[in-house]
């Protein structure tokens, strides 16, 4: 049984309806050991035969039977597998990948087995030690002779110990001395008990081989035998192929990658131009509501939300409430008492930690030594209070008071405000008792801090002040209540509850105001800002994605030839088009480290420039903004090469060898 045999192989090309017959039922046989050389003349069919033979042609009438199977030419899959086990291919030009070295052109067809790294790179060494070539290993192709190309090419067809060699006019572009090292090279793998086909249609080159097949006209003009085939080795040694693992193309795209650096380098820098933008804006973003939330933290907790009795059983606004406050604290601070009833509702509400009943005088007197200074408002201390308005000494103790700024200077002098911190001073204001009747109220205090800017007040604790009231046998019902929220989401919604308590009469009793909510309304805003700025910076994405495309496209042009030699190796149209989305996606992962280098000297610039200025670091990239870089430089680039790999997965393998 022959070990390759063709049955009855017609082939017909045809121009709109026209046919034009190039093989006309063509049998031959083929045994291993033979070094056949297909001779005739150019346009008789002999590389038709050669594209059938090597598993590249599928649109063909008859069978091709090897080692007694039929090799399904409809069957894609199949043929991959025949062009990756068993058949190698040699060049008239040479066809080496140009960007690999000598010694990965090798080592691309041995991807394809199962050998181990080291084992992989012992073989390619040695198949170019034996053609000679061992000194040449690390040099590129376009370094090298024609007759070293042929070599490696020789080497190559080798590598993955397939037992069927095609040479494809293997000395049309050699000397004579190169001739007759390649010939004598073709022979000794004849010897080794390959099947060697040769197409040439030189007759000196013909005599070389153990038979000659002549074809003439798309037909089988003469068959001749000129010396005995090779004996078949009995134990040969076989190389168990495989389908080209996803990490060979990642190395073979990198490469490529790193071989027009300058180029792909340039695309880098527009797309990592793009990414810094959106970054920038993101991070600029981030950092301004941080500063807002810093600025208004500072000032008040936006979880506290503070409560104070609605005397109109309406509905009020926040500016509402505030500007009718001091009135009616003045007027009848009775009307304002919150009922331990209602204190007790405001416990029971949704997303509340926490709630603080406070006290609230309207007006009262401050003495330090003979010096007297009135204000408006005294508070007890809650947790809608925030430390950082306490700039010299601390929040109060019990027994202790805090004094704005203002209130320190007026008793001591700007100079030596601060160190009112710590003296005594006397605090008087009149109340009213359970009668309604005023009471005049009065102590003695320390003083613990300072407070400074919007939420400056006048504050004793809760229970210093109750035990103040009821020293003077005053009232001490609660006119305020601090409610605390478990988180600054759901401010807002404990809020309008608050808002929309009623008592029996089905009136409003409470009103409620917030910093939160202002906080919440500010960080959308800027958030939305930051949004739209990071999407017009985005632009700058959608072009680099255009350039990505382009840039593919052109090195699908650039790289059809080498798609072709890739295909007859045995690579499937997927591992075409990892080969291509790889490469893209290396380019925008490598845009992506670059745009994070930029944004962080950028961040450090900006930031060192403007925190004298407003003590804050303004741009903060989060490690989510990193992230997003990342994923979105990567998505993108693989989006953008997905039309240029299909492209190139789909190109005839014949076609792309054809290529200039």
């Amino acid at each position: 049984m022959a070990f390759l045999e063709l049955k009855n192989i017609y082939k017909s090309y045809y121009l709109d309806k026209e046919e034009f017959p190039v093989l006309k039922g063509i049998n031959l046989q083929f045994d291993r050991g033979e070094f056949v050389s297909i001779l005739g003349e150019s346009g008789g069919g002999k590389s038709t035969l050669m594209n059938i033979i090597g598993g590249l042609d599928r649109n063909f009438e008859g069978e091709v039977l090897v080692n007694g199977k039929i090799l399904d030419h409809k069957k894609e899959k199949q043929l991959d597998s025949y062009r990756r086990a068993t058949v190698g291919y040699i060049y008239q030009s040479y066809n080496l990948i140009s960007h690999l070295t000598v010694l990965d052109n090798v080592l691309v067809a041995l991807d394809m087995t199962t050998l181990t790294k080291e084992e992989r790179r012992k073989r390619a060494l040695e198949l170019l030690d034996k053609v000679g070539l061992s000194e040449q290993v690390k040099k590129h192709p376009n370094h090298l002779s024609g007759g070293q190309k042929q070599r490696v090419a020789i080497a190559r067809a080798l590598a993955s110990d397939p037992q069927i060699i095609i040479a494809d006019e293997p000395t049309g572009a050699l000397d004579a001395q190169n001739t007759k090292e390649v010939l004598a090279l073709l022979d000794e793998i004849a010897r080794d008990g390959k099947l060697v086909i040769a197409v040439t249609h030189s007759q000196e080159v013909a005599d070389n081989g153990t038979r000659i097949v002549h074809l003439a006209d798309g037909k089988i003009d003469g068959d001749e035998r000129l010396r005995p085939a090779y004996p078949i080795p009995e134990d040969p040694t076989e190389i168990t192929p495989r389908v080209l693992p996803a990490m060979a193309s990642y190395r073979t795209a990198f490469k490529h990658l790193t071989y027009n650096f300058w180029r792909n380098s340039l695309i880098m820098l527009g797309t990592a131009i793009g990414i810094f933008a959106v970054l920038l804006f993101s991070g600029l973003g981030n950092g301004i509501n941080g500063y807002i939330q810093n600025q208004i933290n500072s000032l008040a907790n936006p979880q506290a939300i503070t409560v104070f009795k609605n005397t109109t059983g309406k509905k009020m606004t926040q500016e509402q409430i505030q500007s009718s406050l001091g009135q009616t604290m003045a007027a009848n601070p009775q009307s304002m008492t919150i009922s331990d009833h209602n204190i007790d509702r405001l416990r029971k509400l949704d997303n509340v930690s926490s709630v603080q009943p406070g006290i609230m005088v309207s007006a009262f007197q401050l003495d330090y030594n003979g010096k007297k200074q009135s204000g408006t408002s005294l508070s007890t201390w809650s947790k809608a209070i925030t430390s950082n308005s306490i700039k010299q000494g601390h929040k109060p103790k019990n027994g202790e008071i805090v004094l704005t700024k203002q209130q320190a200077i007026q008793l001591s002098s700007a100079k030596n405000y601060k160190q009112m911190v710590g003296k005594t001073i006397h605090l008087s204001f009149t109340w009213i008792d359970g009668n309604n009747n005023p009471v005049p109220v009065s102590g003695n205090f320390k003083v613990a801090g300072i407070t400074e800017g919007a939420s400056a007040g006048t504050s004793i604790t809760y229970s210093t002040m109750r035990a103040l009231l009821q020293k003077a046998n005053a009232a001490t019902a609660a006119n305020f209540v601090t409610v605390n929220v478990t988180n600054l989401d759901n401010v807002q919604g404990v809020a309008n509850k608050i808002d929309n308590l009623r008592g029996s009469n089905n009136k409003r009793i409470l009103g409620a105001i917030t910093v939160g909510s202002i906080l919440k309304t500010v960080n959308t805003y800027v958030s939305l800002a930051s949004t739209v700025l990071a999407s017009i910076a985005g632009i700058s994405l959608l072009v680099s994605a255009l350039m990505i495309i382009v840039t593919m496209y052109m090195s699908v042009s650039e790289r059809t030839k080498e798609i072709g030699i890739l295909r007859a190796l045995g690579e499937r149209k997927k591992d075409i088009r990892r080969l291509f989305t790889s490469e893209s996606v290396f380019i925008g992962l490598f845009s992506a480290i670059l745009a994070l280098l930029i944004v962080a000297v950028v961040t450090v610039i900006i930031n060192h420039a403007l925190y004298g200025l407003i003590k804050y670091n303004i741009v903060q990239i989060t490690v989510g903004n990193v992230i997003f870089a990342i994923v979105i430089a990567i998505v993108i680039s693989f989006i953008a090469a997905l039309l240029p790999a299909r492209r190139a997965a789909n190109l005839n393998p014949i076609d792309a060898l054809a290529a200039d």
